[in-house]
Formats: structure tokens, C-alpha cells, sequence
């Protein structure tokens, strides 16, 4: 199967350009300026006048709860609505239920991928305070990273064992991907203020119970043991100013040994967000002041911070609609990133270049994946085609996260997603989606 892209404006490696793109089979076969490509016959042939022509979104941190949280989400909703968002390609996490600390158990999650993704996938596995043996044997071509909480989490999955992080940081061989918040600052705090208000906490004081020094502290110490034992360390959704300090744009990412994530809810809420939203904005980490935020921003423009992405995490509403404690942390996201990030484009705030980099070129070089992430002859042929100059409102009407809601109801975005294309397939095509179709997993060059 073939498709011509004509007229297109392409965004790609720093660049804006008009360019024609041809698709033959799953790969990119041709980039060439107008009438230099001989089109084959029978050619899907797409008119892309207008529109932006990107890679497809790479997300390194999703949590799409299957198995066993699909209550809140499943691969195959999730990815719909990945899709939707011009995501081409996930990364999910291991705590779901049972938690993918296994191998047995991760190859259990591959399947599932195989059978129910309509975007490429891999899966993180999980470390605990007792399984880096079996961390250990994880296939390095073939699963993203070694997920590791230093912060609170379901079940066993805070690893806060001294001798089994050292042993960790020694031994990893792919990256390990970090959720850096310090467990004793924040149990300290909550009953702190547990002891002011009782159960009824305000959750505007969610940034100050796991705190600015709760991150810093436990992102500083990842960082020291990673500079101790040259270990890959990926630090995900940052959420401080102070953290900054702990990351350099000095090399290129390609040659970088410590990284960094910032998510899309720290680059656009901040603490104001708490009295309209709620619950519906308490994340972990948390959301916190506007200084934060545009520090975040500056980072992320500066190559301070390497990748932006979801941490999409959903819950339904009548989970989120409890009290500070009761109320889980985490909302959903990938449907909506892309165009929510175009949006601080609109306004200026970042380039259209940065935002291609920050989320389709990056993610491919820190985890070093296999044909794609750009938009290059011979790569796999993952795109979207976006529509810069057609608004529209997040309604419950047009959400397709199976929870149903979205922090960003309400909010009209500037730019559309018109196609998503998965390895040559139209899996996205303004608003119908091929339920059909399944992605391929991604293979890692390491």
C-alpha cells in the first residue's frame, strides 16, 4: 500500500519546509520537494494543504491500567485515544494489578499490547525492594526502561532500600526511569497537616505535602547515584524550579547519562488551578506555583529538560470526587497534549520546532529506539497531519478516554488533529478511528 502526501508543510529536525512525502508499506520511502516523486499507482493520495505535517508523538509514561485497573482505562481505549491526540507510539508503566515485576509477567503485558493497541507500544518493568534479579534478565532490545518509584506507590513498589538502589544503579543496562519524591518529607507533612484539618485537607495544599523539598531531595539523591555509577538515569515529570539545577543542557542528548521529563500538566496548570479544578488537577507530583511552571517552560525550550509527556493516568469521576486522602492522584491526558502544547504555540511561549523535538525526536534518541521518531526516509511511517488553524472545545461529547472526563473540558484549542498514521496505516482520520488496526512493538538499539 502507498500514500502520497502532497502540499504539505512539514515540521522535522528543527525545520519548517514544503515537502511531499510518499508511505510505501510501513516505511517512509520518499521526502522530496513538489513533483520529484514518481507516485505509484493506486496510490492513497492525501491533499495536506494547510496542515503540518510532524512525526507521530512518542509518550515515554503512560499508565493505560491494564491489567486489572480497567475500571479507569484499558490498552485499547487508552490508544484510541492516543491516537486521537497524534500519539503514535507509548510507554506504559508497571503498576497495574498484578504489577509487572516479572518477566513472565511483562511478556503477559506484551500480549496484551499485540491483541489491543492501535499505537506501537512497550512496557516498563517494574523494581522492587526485592526482584532487581529478575529485573536484570528484561530483554534490552525489547523493553523501554526499568520503572522505579522513590516515592509513594501501589503495593511493594517503593523501592526505598539503600543496598538495592545501589545495586540497581550499578547493574541497569537500559535506562531507569525515576519517579523521584522523598517518602518520609511527605508522610510528614500529610500528618502535619492531617492534624490541622483532619480528613477535610484542602487540596490546594497538595504542593505543600509532597512538596518542593520532597522532590528535590529525592531527585538529587537519584541523580548522585546515577553520577556514582554512570547509570542512565531518566528523571520523569519534574515539577520544580529547583530541580533545574540538576540537569545540564552542556551535551547533546544523544551523549547525556542524566535526563529529564516534564509533563504537560506542570507546563500549563499551576496552584490556581486547585480552586476551579480541584481534585481533578492533584497529581504526583504535584502541580505547583507559577514560578514553578515557567521555569519548566524555560527548561524545556533551553534543553535543560529533554522530553515532554502525559504521565496519563485516569481515574473515573467518582474516584476523583473525594475528599484530599480518598481522592486518587493522576488524570487522563494523551487525546489532548499534542494540540494543548500547540496551544503555548499560539501563544507563543515555544516554538512549533521545540514542541516536534520535546515529544517525536527525543523520546526516540534517549531511549534509543529502532526507525523512528523522525520523519527520515527508510523510517517507520508514523505521522500526524494537524490543522493549525481550526478551534474547537473539549467537551464530554468528543472525550474518548474511557473515564470519560478530562482536566481540560471547557478549554477551546486552536489546532486539530486531522490524521494520524501508525507504520503506513490511517489509524486516525478526522475523527474516525480504525478500531482494526493493531501496532507493532518497539524495538530498542541498545
Amino acid at each position: 500500500m502507498s500514500v502520497f502526501i502532497k502540499n504539505a508543510t512539514i515540521v522535522n529536525e528543527g525545520l519548517i519546509f514544503k515537502a511531499e512525502l510518499l508511505i510505501n508499506d510501513e516505511y517512509i520511502s520518499a521526502i522530496r520537494p513538489a513533483g520529484e516523486i514518481i507516485i505509484p499507482e493506486n496510490s492513497q493520495i492525501i491533499d495536506a494543504r494547510g496542515l503540518l505535517l510532524m512525526p507521530g508523538v512518542i509518550d515515554d509514561q503512560v499508565h493505560f491500567r491494564e491489567p486489572g485497573l480497567t475500571h479507569k482505562g484499558d490498552i485499547f481505549s487508552e490508544s484510541r485515544a492516543a491516537v486521537a491526540g497524534g500519539i503514535t507510539s507509548f510507554m506504559d508503566m508497571p503498576n497495574t494489578i498484578p504489577q509487572t515485576v516479572s518477566i513472565a509477567l511483562l511478556n503477559e503485558k506484551f500480549l496484551l499490547g499485540s491483541e489491543n493497541s492501535l499505537a506501537n507500544y512497550s512496557f516498563y518493568i517494574g523494581a522492587t525492594n526485592t526482584n532487581i534479579d529478575e529485573v536484570m534478565k528484561a530483554d534490552t532490545s525489547g523493553v523501554c526502561g526499568i520503572k522505579l518509584f522513590m516515592g509513594s506507590s501501589t503495593g511493594n513498589m517503593l523501592v526505598d532500600n539503600e543496598e538495592t538502589l545501589r545495586t540497581l544503579f550499578a547493574k541497569a543496562t537500559m535506562p531507569v526511569a525515576c519517579h523521584c519524591e522523598a517518602e518520609p518529607v511527605i508522610k510528614r507533612n500529610s500528618e502535619l497537616y492531617r492534624g490541622k484539618y483532619g480528613e477535610d485537607v484542602p487540596v490546594k495544599m497538595h504542593p505543600l505535602i509532597r512538596s518542593r523539598e520532597a522532590c528535590f531531595l529525592s531527585s538529587s539523591y537519584a541523580v548522585n547515584l546515577a553520577k556514582e555509577y554512570d547509570t542512565r538515569l531518566h528523571i520523569l515529570h519534574l515539577s520544580t524550579a529547583d530541580e533545574m539545577k540538576l540537569f545540564s543542557n552542556e551535551l547533546p542528548l544523544s551523549r547525556k547519562r542524566i535526563t529529564g521529563e516534564v509533563c504537560v500538566h506542570h507546563l500549563w496548570f499551576d496552584e490556581s488551578s486547585y480552586d476551579e479544578k480541584g481534585t481533578l488537577v492533584k497529581w504526583n507530583p504535584a502541580i505547583k506555583t507559577r514560578f514553578d511552571r515557567e521555569a519548566l517552560l524555560n527548561s524545556t525550550i533551553n534543553d535543560v529538560i529533554d522530553i515532554v509527556a502525559t504521565d496519563h493516568a485516569p481515574h473515573t469521576l467518582e474516584e476523583k470526587n473525594n475528599s484530599y486522602f480518598k481522592a486518587p492522584s493522576g488524570g487522563p491526558l494523551v487525546q489532548h497534549s499534542l494540540v494543548a502544547m500547540l496551544e503555548l504555540w499560539h501563544r507563543k511561549m515555544i516554538s512549533i520546532e521545540k514542541i516536534v523535538e520535546k515529544m517525536c525526536h527525543n523520546p526516540a534518541i534517549l531511549f534509543n529506539i529502532k526507525e523512528r521518531g523522525f520523519l527520515r526516509e527508510g523510517y517507520k511511517a508514523d505521522l500526524c497531519l494537524v490543522d493549525p488553524d481550526n478551534a474547537w472545545t473539549v467537551s464530554r461529547e468528543n472525550i474518548l478516554y474511557k473515564c470519560g472526563w478530562s482536566p481540560f473540558e471547557g478549554t477551546t484549542f486552536r489546532s486539530m488533529v486531522v490524521k494520524t498514521i501508525v507504520n503506513g496505516n490511517i489509524v486516525y482520520d478526522n475523527g474516525v478511528i480504525d478500531d482494526n488496526y493493531r501496532g507493532q512493538r518497539l524495538l530498542f538499539e541498545r
